[in-house]
């Protein structure tokens, strides 16, 4: 059995059908996602609309909740211009979304649970188990790691959130994050020369008689696509985004 892990889409359908095209060589049993699909992208309704098509288990990430919502829940205080910024973007993806759409999003579950071949269980989760907004890095101190994820050590555990393709070990099983779709970028760079990554990341996990396997996977999809799909959205910091693009 083949899992394809997919996460942070963030309204990307460009980077999506990157994906989508590439596993169509792959012999995949089940597609899982794992949370933040539709809100900040040029593409929140084309995303919704891929989703439905695939039919499978979708997360609810923070910001698919504070698209809904509007409330924003991480234990950070935003700084008060981006979170205006965030206002407008999510009014903005919200007057393209139906109701119908809307209620798509609101289907989205806490976490995915799925049983695997020889005996091995899946829990799939957008920051931890227990929190959307949880964070959990390759760093993260090794005692908070494990009282984060010990009580379901008996899984192989899997979550999104940081856009940082990685795994670590926990007992005798382990956790990865399969990177983002839709916004992948280095995070060691300087913030003045911010850069988005021109490929979309996941992962693709396999049980075959008593032998696992995880492969990630960096696809590349077309920038100039995306940055005349920007353009004609209205999206209103398309130029922004775009210029986060360029190799300049």
């Amino acid at each position: 059995m083949c899992l394809a892990v997919i996460s942070d889409i963030h309204g990307n359908a460009v980077a999506l059908d990157a994906v989508l095209q590439d596993l169509r060589r792959e012999q995949i049993d089940q597609i899982v996602a794992l949370g933040d699909m539709i809100q900040s992208g040029p593409q929140p309704a084309k995303v919704v609309q891929r989703l439905r098509e695939l039919n499978c288990p979708v997360v609810m990430g923070n910001s698919d909740s504070w698209l809904l919502s509007g409330v924003e829940t991480g234990n950070e205080p935003i700084p008060e211009g981006r979170l205006r910024k965030l206002h407008v973007v999510r009014e903005w993806s919200l007057a393209r979304l139906s109701a119908a759409d809307r209620a798509f999003i609101e289907s989205f579950t806490p976490t995915i649970h799925l049983e695997l071949p020889d005996g091995r269980k899946f829990l799939g989760f957008h920051g931890s188990p227990a929190d959307f907004d949880g964070f959990i890095f390759p760093h993260t101190p090794e005692a908070e790691f494990q009282s984060l994820l010990m009580a379901y050590a008996d899984h192989i555990l899997s979550g999104g959130h940081v856009h940082l393709p990685f795994v670590r070990r926990i007992a005798d099983s382990f956790f990865f994050n399969p990177g983002s779709v839709g916004v992948a970028y280095n995070h060691e760079q300087d913030e003045a020369s911010f850069r988005l990554d021109p490929w979309a990341e996941y992962a693709i996990l396999c049980v075959d008689d008593g032998h696992l396997g995880l492969e990630f996977r960096r696809v590349p999809f077309d920038v100039t696509e995306l940055v005349q799909v920007y353009r004609d959205s209205g999206h209103p910091f398309a130029e922004e985004v775009i210029d986060q693009y360029s190799e300049n």
